[in-house]
């Protein structure tokens, strides 16, 4: 089909052979071809000539990949792509759409892997669908995870009062600092806040690992577990709790998975639980992995089977056939924290959390 006069974006340095282009008005010049980019961490910068204003975004919104400013005026002007590291062993990439005027371009950007090995190992017969590297400094983004607020106990009789990222007087306590995220536990006046924070994404199923460094301070009770998404009534609806470390009741160096359902609970003492030693929890990183299937639980401490957790059928013994979304919480005091209480601050530590799926 011939396009009418004026209709076609032209763009030198584009990917002529994208075939997604888009006839309208307005025609752009790019200072540079090149959209690859090598496994490392970059940003690189584009100029721009445009015949009028000019849009651009990336398709999907995938977090690997950002381009600033979203768009511009007539004239001269540019843009530039933020590239985050990728720690895969696969290739990766991501359509950019370029508007200007009426007219409309896609042009792929490509990022490569690390010719050392990919830093994010991927079990046997799973792919990666979501993590949480916390590579941006600053506090957790709203749009990965949503926080639960107040106090009352939380059924475990618990003294902290949880917060959105931030105490009353103005102390961030979610904060990302070197790839680290670092959930503390303060004292503010009479009260102890703290942070319950929560993924917006659901999965039914799936290998669920994080790495994680928790502490020896008596009261603390960290935690990485998973609740429904159609969260109704507990615990007919489930908990699967990945790791709770609590040196007040556990002991030092002794880390808990359990689930809990309305056949197996703590409050009737038949929750599905087993405790496993490890050492220094608190001053090294381990790696704490939950394989959930149809058919069963798998729990792992660096590796390591310690708990499994089989389906007997039916909804009492097994409500796990739907979504659950991850949390990640310090607790203080309570059922499990234990009454002996240290002084505070006290300080839970998250390298990273992934999720994978069958392929």
């Amino acid at each position: 089909m011939a396009l009418l006069a004026g209709m076609v974006l032209s763009c030198t340095g584009c990917d002529k052979n994208n075939g997604k282009d888009n006839p309208g008005t307005g025609s752009v010049t790019l200072s540079s071809e090149d959209f690859n980019f090598t496994f490392e961490e970059q940003k690189r910068s584009y100029n721009i000539e445009a015949s009028a204003d000019w849009g651009i975004a990336i398709e999907g919104n995938p977090e690997w990949v950002s381009v600033t400013p979203s768009g511009g005026t007539k004239g001269s002007s540019s843009f530039s792509i933020q590239i985050l590291k990728n720690k895969l062993s696969d290739e990766r990439t991501a359509e950019i759409v370029l508007r200007c005027g009426t007219a409309r371009k896609n042009f792929t950007i490509k990022q490569g892997v690390d010719p050392a090995g990919a830093e994010i190992q991927v079990p046997d017969g799973y792919k990666l669908v979501w993590n949480e590297e916390f590579d941006v400094a600053g506090t957790p983004s709203t749009d990965r995870w949503w926080y639960e607020t107040g106090a009352g106990g939380w059924g475990n009789n618990e003294i902290q009062n949880y917060v959105k990222g931030r105490t009353p007087g103005g102390k961030d306590i979610a904060e990302i600092k070197n790839g680290i995220l670092t959930i503390s536990c303060v004292s503010e006046g009479s009260s102890v806040y703290s942070v319950r924070m929560n993924t917006n994404d659901s999965w039914q199923y799936g290998w669920f690992e994080a790495k994680l460094k928790v502490t020896d301070t008596y009261g603390a009770w960290p935690a990485f577990w998973m609740m429904p998404k159609n969260f109704k009534t507990w615990p007919g609806d489930g908990e699967i709790d990945i790791m709770e470390y609590a040196i007040g009741t556990q002991g030092k160096n002794k880390v808990s998975s359990s689930i809990h359902c309305n056949a197996f609970n703590w409050p009737a003492g038949t929750q599905k639980t087993h405790v496993q030693s490890i050492s220094n929890a608190a001053t090294e990183w381990h790696v704490f992995a939950l394989e959930w299937t149809a058919s069963e639980m798998i729990f792992y401490v660096d590796g390591t089977k310690h708990l499994t957790f089989k389906n007997e059928g039916g909804y009492d013994k097994w409500p796990f056939d739907a979504p659950f979304y991850l949390k990640l919480n310090l607790a203080w005091g309570g059922n499990m924290g234990g009454s002996k209480l240290d002084p505070l601050p006290a300080q839970y530590q998250i390298d990273y959390v992934r999720v994978f799926q069958k392929k």
